[in-house]
């Protein structure tokens, strides 16, 4: 079995979505419509934003469900992300803590989806 290459996001509003993310990930989408828009990765890994109105078959999955996960180098790169996407407006939900796995703090993006930054500690 190949390894997953693809992650879609049911989100409500794709354009506004999309916005969010190219000043997120530094990127434009590769593709855009209405309903749905597509960046690739520098590792390869796809990211979709697919309308939760339009998505066949429907999807009852909302934000808060799943975790996007962005790894760093090191707890300064994660307290400097950290403040920087709080004062860009990101709602925090998880202040930076020590946690069994990491360093770490939780975000939001527009639709409720939870953004994770962390560094793996005592591993």
């Amino acid at each position: 079995m190949p390894d997953p290459m693809f992650f879609i996001l049911y989100v409500d509003q794709p354009q506004r979505s999309a916005e969010f993310y190219g000043k997120l990930l530094g990127r434009a989408p590769v593709e855009a419509s209405p309903t749905f828009a597509l960046f690739v990765l520098p590792s390869g890994l796809k990211l979709g934003l697919w309308s939760r109105h339009t998505v066949e078959p429907k999807a009852q999955a909302m934000g808060g469900g799943a975790e996007l996960v962005f790894t760093l180098d090191n707890r300064e790169a994660v307290d400097t992300a950290h403040a920087s996407w709080r004062k860009a407006g990101l709602p925090i939900l998880q202040p930076p803590v020590a946690m069994d796995f990491g360093y770490t703090f939780v975000a939001l993006d527009p639709d409720g989806h939870r953004l994770r930054v962390y560094v793996q500690e005592g591993a």
